[in-house]
């Protein structure tokens, strides 16, 4: 017997996960194009929805931090927990040499591995040229399956030519369309829950916080010292104390 569609009354959290840093940013109105006809999309089939945006751009030093050091910073646990709470995610990346920006893939390689499973995503990019359309299914597809999301078949890129194009929209509301209908099948919510049991949480996940709390961590080894930009004590028998 299948499962019951999302019943009308549950209101679904978007969420938007870009990393333009330009002001006005073309990566963040795609983002947004999309989202509003998602949600438009979804009202039409008589489900409510909600969408919040993680901007990139202003955490970029502490998704670097956090890449460095090995320890999650606060902001980016922020992001990352958002990530988990949301019903749907909506992706989107500026390209830069063929390929997606630095800033989106180190931020993706701080998420855990099994915190999207089964998340419906849409995958977006933009660029300053057409020869770069490809990108979005060369790189975020792969990347999107690792995580083993849901992608939709539609991916979308919008060049500097689009933007006037209907033919942008037409391939946005086919974007939104689909991710309508997983998300009214609850799809990706029943593989999710059904297998919940058997997943490996480590780096970003927000069920496994406590694991990676710096409340247990002894900042006085000799390790540490050298780490924080310290100096390591020196052997016992060159101590003035003798110890």
């Amino acid at each position: 017997m299948s499962n019951p569609p999302v019943a009308p009354r549950q209101v679904l959290t978007l969420t938007v996960v870009h990393a333009g840093v330009s002001d006005p940013s073309s990566t963040r109105l795609l983002a947004d194009r999309i989202a509003q006809k998602s949600i438009d999309a979804l009202r039409d089939i008589g489900i409510a929805a909600t969408v919040r945006s993680i901007e990139l751009g202003p955490i970029a030093v502490e998704i670097a931090r956090s890449i460095v050091s090995g320890m999650p910073d606060p902001k980016v646990q922020d992001a990352v927990a958002q990530l988990a709470e949301s019903d749907a995610v909506i992706a989107a990346a500026p390209v830069y040499k063929a390929g997606i920006s630095g800033l989106f893939k180190s931020f993706a390689d701080l998420i855990d591995n099994d915190l999207l499973i089964a998340k419906p995503v849409v995958l977006a990019a933009t660029g300053g040229s057409a020869r770069h359309s490809m990108v979005v299914d060369d790189h975020l597809r792969p990347l999107f399956a690792f995580l083993r999301t849901i992608p939709m078949p539609t991916s979308l890129y919008a060049a500097p030519e689009d933007w006037g194009s209907t033919d942008l929209g037409k391939r946005i509301a086919r974007a939104a369309g689909e991710l309508a209908a997983v998300l009214r099948s609850g799809a990706g919510r029943d593989i999710a829950d059904g297998n919940r049991a058997g997943y490996r949480h480590a780096f970003g996940s927000t069920a496994t916080r406590a694991e990676h709390s710096t409340e247990d961590v002894d900042f006085d080894t000799d390790l540490m010292r050298l780490a924080t930009g310290g100096t390591a004590r020196p052997p016992a028998g060159d101590r003035a104390d003798g110890r």
